[in-house]
């Protein structure tokens, strides 16, 4: 909620209620929440991506929902609880069915994907494949690691049972001739 501008015209305060926690933060009504969360609050967890709402990488949660922070403007968050991947502490489900099933390459589209998928299952606890491609729709992962999200989702939704870790067969060795 912004409070009013300073003296100059350029910046406001504004109260912030972000992972259950107020915040003052002094910012102009147009800046992006990313930048917010990330310079002011030092919630560094949320990722800089395209900058145009495209890849998913800055996704957090308004009310529950996914957004993109990197172009909602904190003028438009009003009372609206902002969530974002600190505030999942490592030890959600998903994130537990992340790790299990291989899903971070170079990690970057992590915050993102997950906070996405934490939004998906708060509103479908089962979701189907077309429930799932249509809720991770936008969130770009440039390691294509796709069916391992896909995965994820169903182990922490109870829809598959977790990933089996098998030891790789030995490799024959040819006997050395003498």
């Amino acid at each position: 909620m912004i409070k009013g501008e300073d003296r100059e015209g350029l910046s406001a305060m504004a109260t912030l209620d972000v992972n259950g926690k107020a915040y003052e933060v002094k910012a102009q009504p147009d800046t992006p929440l990313l930048w917010v969360l990330r310079d002011e609050l030092g919630l560094t967890g949320t990722k800089y991506g395209c900058g145009i709402a495209q890849c998913g990488a800055c996704t957090v949660l308004a009310d529950g929902q996914p957004v993109r922070s990197c172009q909602l403007p904190v003028s438009a968050l009003g009372a609206m609880k902002i969530t974002t991947i600190e505030a999942l502490g490592g030890s959600h489900p998903i994130q537990q069915a992340w790790v299990r099933n291989d899903v971070p390459q170079c990690g970057y589209c992590q915050s993102g994907q997950i906070m996405s998928a934490v939004a998906l299952l708060q509103s479908n606890p089962k979701p189907d494949d077309a429930a799932i491609d249509a809720a991770m729709e936008g969130n770009i992962c440039r390691c294509g690691t796709y069916q391992r999200i896909h995965a994820a989702i169903k182990e922490a939704a109870g829809v598959t049972p977790p990933p089996v870790a098998v030891a790789p067969a030995p490799l024959a060795v040819p006997p050395l001739k003498g």
